[in-house]
């Protein structure tokens, strides 16, 4: 434990720096923006500057996606509150009172607690980080190429299983990944794969350019091709802003309960906000002396999941950082982030770059701290953004997208890769595929494939030895597990609706 507080010590050396301190700022008004325009999210937005920013400081360009993160979660509560529109997913279950609070005339004590909660459950987790990276990285570092290969297939299936409602379509938008990380030199032979006569297409397909195309233009033709106008009633935030006695000594519980759920759930490799935010909703309607005011606008059934949600935001870069492993499309975003500067997350990125890990380890705590202090005082800023027509707000994304893509990397060949990756990305979303297993798919493939051919490789080709390691069998199990959980379920559902 010392030897983190240490590493943490010269971490809030690099975060304290003047220019990162500008990052983190950019980072969180940002996510705080984009949290609050419902349909974009953080993934969506640093798809967007991964163009922009291959020539930054890593260090710079890291924290500022961060702080996106953690702002978009911070965002998501105003829409959910105000407009009950949750502008995240996560922010779902915040909605179910926090609105039922605004129509009551109680919008401030809501946006507060919310607010206060998520920097409470934030700096907690963020020390969670602090304290359990190290001890992973231990363990990480004693894996051979076998335990690797078993952790990322578990990554695969467990991700494809989590994002979108049918495991099946997961999947297959994970193998769509796992053959776009084929196209390209083979990294051990050297030979030209899927190349197609493209001498373009030899460096591989890029990451920005499929992040980009995917979430940024295919949400805007998506977007575009509902052509909705439903109206939206903003609630205004009516009387003081500020918490009463009773409003606090009814929520600090919950935070810490919130907090206690979001963090571990958030850690694993199937987490996910969604899942504690709904248990820590659920758990706070159980306990709660006023049950009668859930379903009416009690500030437990706030404060409990907004601190859930934000405690499992910090709880993904747990396995990001020490494993290389997303378990959220924007995880799988900043493993993008990280490998625009050839850096794989993982046991020896703490060994060969401390300074940028624990920096932005440091920025964290800053980017919560700040994330406080501007939410509150700017709450009518945030709400005016919700005037924005959506025409031009799509229509920026899409010019922000084809721009940052030339700029990075003018080629028409890759313009017309953009253009193909965005129709691609509006038909998935059309037809219920989700987005973030073809990312993960492209960045981890190559990864598995070297770790596979190298376990081979050492035991002469017998493919035994991928299960003969203790560690690459659990992983493997618990791989089989999580595809075959899914499945049993809905079949066991289904047989007991017939029954009824």
């Amino acid at each position: 434990m010392l030897e983190s507080l240490t590493a943490l010590a010269d971490g809030f050396a690099v975060a304290v720096q003047p220019l990162n301190l500008v990052f983190a700022m950019v980072g969180v008004l940002l996510g705080t923006v984009v949290g609050v325009l419902p349909g974009i999210g953080p993934a969506l937005t640093v798809a967007l500057l991964l163009p922009i920013t291959y020539k930054f400081d890593p260090a710079g360009s890291l924290i500022m996606f961060a702080g996106i993160y953690y702002g978009g979660m911070y965002g998501g509560s105003t829409t959910a509150i105000l407009l009950n529109a949750p502008g995240e997913s996560a922010s779902l279950a915040t909605a179910l009172e926090g609105n039922k609070m605004a129509k009551a005339g109680r919008g401030g004590p809501a946006l507060a607690t919310a607010a206060t909660g998520s920097f409470v459950a934030g700096l907690i987790a963020t020390l969670g980080i602090a304290l359990l990276a190290p001890w992973l990285v231990e363990i990480a570092v004693k894996f051979g190429p076998e335990d690797y290969f078993a952790l990322m297939v578990l990554a695969f299936v467990t991700v494809s299983a989590t994002f979108g409602s049918n495991p099946r379509k997961g999947l297959v938008s994970l193998f769509v990944g796992l053959a776009l990380g084929l196209v390209g030199l083979d990294k051990l032979s050297g030979q030209a794969r899927l190349g197609f006569g493209v001498p373009e297409l030899l460096d591989g397909v890029e990451i920005t350019t499929l992040a980009v195309g995917l979430f940024a233009v295919g949400e805007a033709l998506y977007v575009a091709s509902r052509r909705r106008r439903e109206p939206e009633t903003i609630e205004p935030v009516r009387g003081s802003l500020w918490m009463t006695k009773s409003d606090w000594k009814r929520s600090w519980a919950p935070w810490l309960r919130g907090t206690a759920f979001g963090f571990p759930i958030g850690a694993l490799p199937a987490g996910g906000a969604e899942i504690p935010t709904f248990l820590s909703y659920s758990t706070e309607r159980r306990l709660a002396k006023h049950k009668e005011e859930f379903g009416k606008g009690a500030i437990e059934g706030v404060a409990g999941p907004e601190a859930a949600n934000n405690a499992s935001a910090a709880g993904t870069l747990v396995p990001l950082l020490t494993l290389g492993l997303p378990t959220s499309a924007t995880a799988a975003m900043l493993l993008a982030g990280f490998q625009q500067y050839n850096l794989n997350p993982g046991p020896l990125l703490f060994a060969e770059k401390p300074a940028l890990v624990w920096g932005l380890i440091a920025s964290l705590f800053i980017a919560n701290a700040m994330l406080l202090i501007l939410n509150l005082p700017l709450v009518g800023l945030w709400v005016r953004l919700l005037a924005i027509p959506r025409p031009w707000l799509y229509a920026g994304i899409l010019i922000f997208a084809v721009t940052g893509t030339v700029a990075a990397k003018p080629s028409a060949v890759e313009l017309g890769m953009l253009a193909v990756f965005g129709l691609m990305g509006f038909f998935m979303r059309r037809h219920g595929y989700p987005i973030a297993p073809v990312v993960v798919g492209l960045i981890l493939g190559p990864l598995a494939e070297t770790q596979f051919r190298r376990a081979l490789q050492i035991n002469l080709g017998d493919p035994l030895a991928l299960i003969q390691s203790p560690v690459a069998a659990t992983l493997l199990a618990l791989a089989l597990i999580a595809l075959a959980a899914p499945l049993v379920m809905k079949r066991l559902s289904r047989l007991k609706s017939a029954d009824d």
